[in-house]
């Protein structure tokens, strides 16, 4: 492709005042600072907005443009060369991420989500959220500090301030209510996520 096949785009009208010495490089230069872009970019897009990111410098260091036209061109291809060196450096390190995202999906165990089993997964966490809402504040903090925060019965009894026995009881009895909960909202979600497997078979709470 050559440069005239394929001109830069005139920018459109703008409120600036005439002779604007911004615009006037830009009609001057801008077709041949495309040229250089289009060589080195791997697509016009990518070429455009190299162009554009030129000249947002330009707009950003007016005094830093040469006065005489002679170097006004080679300053453009200048600060081009470090905006694209900079792009490049972008592009490899987004590629090195990739490629180590991809080492560490290939490894043994490790697989992309299947993107059904998580909306799944999301319409059964809305569905425990819905019926943990429906339980007291005492049953949903009881079953959340051990199904999420990974706490035991007796460690949640000591943050709740019961005794380790009581906690076990009414642990066991929230599980139940949240359970029929579920169950009404047509789900069979297994809610014991507790390794105590002593908890379902629990003694009933002496007052």
């Amino acid at each position: 492709m050559t440069v005239t096949e394929d001109p830069l785009p005139v920018p459109p009208a703008r409120s600036s005042p005439p002779g604007d010495p911004v615009e006037a490089l830009y009609r001057e230069h801008g077709r041949a600072l495309l040229g250089y872009a289009l060589r080195r970019c791997a697509t016009r897009e990518e070429a455009l907005d190299l162009v554009s990111d030129v000249f947002v410098v330009v707009c950003r260091r007016p005094d830093q443009v040469p006065q005489d036209e002679d170097g006004q061109r080679p300053w453009l291809f200048g600060v081009a060369r470090l905006t694209l060196a900079n792009l490049l450096r972008s592009r490899a390190r987004a590629d090195r991420l990739g490629q180590r995202l991809a080492a560490d999906l290939g490894r043994e165990g490790s697989q992309v989500p299947d993107p059904a089993a998580l909306l799944d997964a999301r319409a059964d966490a809305r569905r425990v959220r819905q019926a943990l809402a429906g339980l007291s504040d005492d049953d949903r903090e009881l079953l959340t500090l051990v199904a999420w925060e990974g706490l035991t019965p007796a460690q949640a009894a000591t943050v709740l301030r019961l005794a380790p026995g009581t906690a076990r009881v009414r642990l066991h009895r929230a599980r139940t209510r949240l359970r029929t909960a579920l169950t009404r909202l047509g789900t069979d979600t297994d809610t014991d996520t507790d390794t105590d497997t002593d908890t379902d078979t629990a003694p009933e709470e002496t007052p």
